[in-house]
């Protein structure tokens, strides 16, 4: 049958194909995934003749999962819709959960300003012109109470991006649920808690790398012990991406970080088992749709070797791949907005045909401003349209067995392991980020894409082909300017009110807990318990851990 495929290949090519292009050529000299791996005409078995079904495949919700974590994924059960949002005040913020809530959102994702995420309170000079911008400004346990008023904390799950301050905004969740008399054991959710990608990629980092390692799995030991529904990390490639990687550099460098969390975790003395069931990743989805699927169905088949093989996990859900997917930011334009529903589409229906957990979808003024209401809303039904009406998610892994897929699959694993052997050579994703490889690596990938945009040779509708003589009106939502002042007033209020002896004496026992060996969380937790500030608690810590500043990697 191989030798009948390749004659009859051969002859189609020299016949057919020589044909077509002598009288009407092609639209490129070549073709080329977005990580620029060369792709034929066609593909047929004789591709994948390595191709081993029970080896590469499997079946859904069995090793090694490249066909989902879940035997029956979405015919069992929808992937979770949430929405990131936040800005403003925490009152703001509430009324967009409640709202988003009352859509059919399924799950909460809180997205915080700056300020809040680099450990700075909203009346530092640092601050000034940030509070609320990019996310809601959260200074004490009294914004999460108002920023969750209304929501019941034991039904919905609660993702947050954040990594530097993780550990204080886990604590101040602990402690809102505990005063709505809500048991640790029952919450569920996520915190990002992923500071390495922050080295590389987006940087809100305040400590060295090394005590943030430490912070990172203060939290894992905790949560193992105490907050069991808990992810207490979500490995992210989202923003690898938008720094300009590739497809293959996001999956290398993220699995490259998951190798190093577990590894930390496995120094200080956790069982692999008792903590990777909790590991969940992160993953951009972009418009090559094809490639998109490969690598989210390539991440789950390298992870569970990755697992099973070199940290000799055995529990088979602490080889699964758990994922969420956020449409591209990055590839989103401010001209022609609506283009960016398109972009969106096909980005979610990337995710969802490689088998993601949960999803949010971009809204299409993300380009230009925080999203309105009614861009969020369009955002939302997309996802819904997807899975309401597409007829896509009654099948588990549609798209296996293609020829072209399962060839792509297997050639951006190949691909990524390269980048991973490269780090091991090195000593590690530590050693590469304090040299500087993986930074050098995603700035030369961002820099050949905008020379491929410049070119012309990469085509962004709206942007440098199909363009308007002018942009249709589009309404901004603006972040009131009076927030950043009404904000500092009901700190200082705050502080006037609060027991300053307690505070002093909590802030204490934080910093005894960092010069020492203790576990972090609980004394954080007591901390938080007292009203003291997400800066209070950074600035002791700053004082013990020191900060970082990057070297120059071009």
């Amino acid at each position: 049958m191989e030798k009948e495929i390749r004659s009859a290949k051969a002859r189609w090519q020299q016949n057919a194909v020589k044909k077509a292009r002598a009288k009407i050529g092609e639209r490129k000299p070549s073709f080329a995934t977005s990580s620029e791996i060369p792709i034929d005409i066609l593909y047929t078995p004789e591709d994948i003749q390595d191709f081993d079904y029970i080896r590469d495949l499997g079946f859904p919700g069995e090793f090694p999962f490249t066909r989902g974590v879940q035997p029956t994924m979405y015919r069992s059960r929808l992937w979770t819709m949430r929405q990131y949002a936040g800005f403003g005040s925490a009152e703001e913020s509430n009324e967009r959960y409640r709202y988003l809530i009352a859509q059919g959102q399924t799950g909460l994702s809180v997205a915080f300003d700056l300020p809040t995420q680099i450990g700075y309170d909203s009346d530092h000079p640092m601050a000034e012109g940030e509070v609320g911008k990019v996310g809601v400004a959260v200074d004490s346990l009294d914004d999460m109470e108002i920023l969750f008023k209304g929501i019941s904390l034991e039904t919905i799950s609660t993702s947050m991006t954040i990594n530097s301050t993780a550990a204080i905004l886990l604590a101040m969740y602990i402690a809102v649920a505990e005063k709505e008399g809500i048991g640790r054991a029952a919450l569920r959710g996520t915190i990002q808690n992923d500071i390495l990608k922050e080295y590389v990629a987006r940087g809100t980092y305040i400590f060295p790398p090394r005590p943030s390692l430490r912070i990172v799995t203060d939290i894992f030991s905790f949560c193992r012990r105490e907050v069991p529904q808990w992810n207490t990390i979500s490995v992210s490639g989202y923003h690898i991406r938008e720094a300009g990687a590739t497809a293959v550099q996001e999956l290398a460098f993220t699995l490259a970080d998951g190798i190093a969390y577990v590894q930390a975790a496995a120094d200080i003395g956790l069982d692999v088992d008792e903590f990777a069931p909790r590991i969940s990743f992160f993953f951009n989805a972009h418009n090559n749709l094809f490639e998109e699927v490969a690598k989210f169905r390539a991440a789950r088949r390298m992870w569970s070797k990755i697992m099973r093989d070199r940290f000799k996990a055995r529990d088979p859900r602490s080889l699964m791949l758990r994922f969420h997917t956020q449409t591209g930011g990055s590839t989103l334009t401010a001209q022609q907005a609506d283009n960016n529903i398109a972009r969106v589409t096909l980005q979610a229906l990337a995710a969802v045909l490689g088998g993601t957990q949960s999803l949010h979808t971009n809204s299409r003024d993300e380009a230009l401003c925080l999203p309105t209401e009614e861009s969020v809303r369009i955002a939302l039904r997309t996802q819904q349209i997807i899975a309401e009406e597409s007829g896509v998610a009654d099948v588990v892994d549609p798209l296996a067995g293609s020829y072209y897929l399962e060839w792509l699959t297997d050639r951006v694993e190949r691909e990524a392991d390269k980048y991973l052997r490269a780090i091991d050579e090195m000593g590690g994703v530590i050693k590469a980020i304090e040299n500087g490889y993986i930074q050098r690596e995603i700035q030369t990938s961002a820099y050949e894409f905008q020379k491929r945009v410049e070119r012309r040779e990469q085509i962004v509708v709206g942007l440098n082909q199909y363009t308007l003589e002018s942009e249709p009106h589009c309404e901004l939502l603006r972040v009131n300017p009076l927030i950043e002042e009404k904000q500092r007033a009901r700190l200082k209020k705050l502080r006037e009110k609060r027991n300053a002896q307690e505070n002093a004496r909590a802030l204490d026992e934080v910093e005894r807990a960092a010069r020492g060996n203790d576990n972090l969380i609980p004394p954080i937790i007591s901390a938080v318990r007292s009203y003291t500030t997400v800066g209070e608690i950074c600035d002791r810590l700053r004082t013990v851990f020191g900060e970082y500043r990057p070297m120059t990697t071009m």
